[in-house]
């Protein structure tokens, strides 16, 4: 009984069902717990180990890493009420919000894991021939960015500088913009431990980029429209800001009804149709305008659209300002 009495109070805890509600549908690692579960490191270690210690869990170790799934002996079990009634769980719950954002979480770290190949070359890999060592997006968006002229580059809403760092690779110059103060100490920090100097960091909203007319060659735009206060003022701000002939490149999500990202990841819009983002566009005046999908894997909620718009050539920048106001 005090076996019992103890199990219960261990399945007591909302985050360890959610965990084990996850381990029954892949096998991951603590850092993709994590980033799943939206937990702290220590607080998902903790849980694996009650878990592990009480023989709902197992760890497996596979090329240097800990990976941990449900008991196969608890699992496998179909006869086994407990399992039977968290299985009947896990399924009714499937509607529910907190249920539905872990589920988007794990689409995206399994998306992440498929263009890692060092997760690609273990045991579980379905498709050999998809084995190419050394292959890698990164390398291969580095590799294009150095075919490209070196440009002067606008990354709006570039949060911590990732992307502006990549871009750094191979652009002239680039202006880095971010509403939060915290966010560019953060990114202009990741700057000089990479040595990158060719970045100017400033602080200013989408809407009334601190960017002068006419300044850059592409304005890009990447998973920041979602959080603008009125995303077609900042794509007619993106607009204002590149030279005429330059390009204004967005990447964000299409329309999707994951409303747990509102207070999560402070989005204001759940993403953006394909027609009303090309409307934006056109309406900022761009030419050439098209819309596609980036990035798209089955389950996942997610669907990343690029879009591209290129600015008129022969329009007159000064006029176009005073049409914005």
């Amino acid at each position: 009984m005090k076996q019992i009495s103890a199990l219960y109070r261990l399945l007591g805890d909302e985050a360890r069902l959610r965990l084990l509600r996850v381990l029954a549908k892949e096998r991951l690692n603590v850092t993709e717990l994590t980033g799943v579960l939206g937990l702290a490191q220590s607080g998902v270690s903790r849980h694996l180990g009650l878990l592990k210690e009480a023989g709902l869990v197992a760890e497996e170790r596979d090329g240097g890493f800990s990976y941990y799934r449900l008991a196969p002996r608890f699992l496998d079990q179909p006869g086994v009420p407990l399992a039977a009634a968290l299985r009947a769980q896990f399924d009714e719950s499937a509607g529910d919000a907190a249920v539905r954002a872990d589920e988007a979480r794990l689409q995206e770290v399994l998306r992440l894991r498929k263009e890692n190949f060092d997760s690609q070359a273990g045991p579980d890999t379905r498709d050999a021939r998809q084995l190419v060592p050394g292959r890698s997006w990164a390398a291969w968006s580095r590799a294009l960015g150095l075919l490209m002229s070196p440009l002067k580059v606008a990354d709006l809403g570039c949060g911590e500088g990732y992307l502006t760092m990549e871009a750094a690779r191979w652009a002239a110059r680039v202006i880095a913009v971010d509403r939060s103060a915290v966010v560019l100490k953060r990114a202009q920090a990741l700057a000089r431990r990479r040595h990158v100097s060719n970045v100017i960091w400033k602080k200013g909203e989408l809407e009334k980029l601190p960017i002068k007319d006419a300044s850059v060659d592409v304005a890009m735009l990447s998973q920041a429209l979602h959080h603008a206060r009125n995303p077609a003022r900042a794509v007619a701000e993106a607009e204002r800001v590149t030279v005429p002939g330059g390009r204004v490149l967005l990447l964000d999500l299409r329309a999707h009804q994951e409303d747990w990202v509102r207070v999560k990841l402070g989005d204001r819009r759940l993403g953006f149709d394909d027609a009303e983002l090309k409307r934006m566009l056109t309406a900022a005046g761009l030419a050439d305008v098209s819309v596609g999908v980036g990035a798209r894997k089955a389950g996942d909620p997610f669907t990343v659209l690029i879009a591209t718009g290129t600015k008129n050539a022969t329009k007159n920048t000064k006029t176009r300002k005073h049409e914005n106001q």
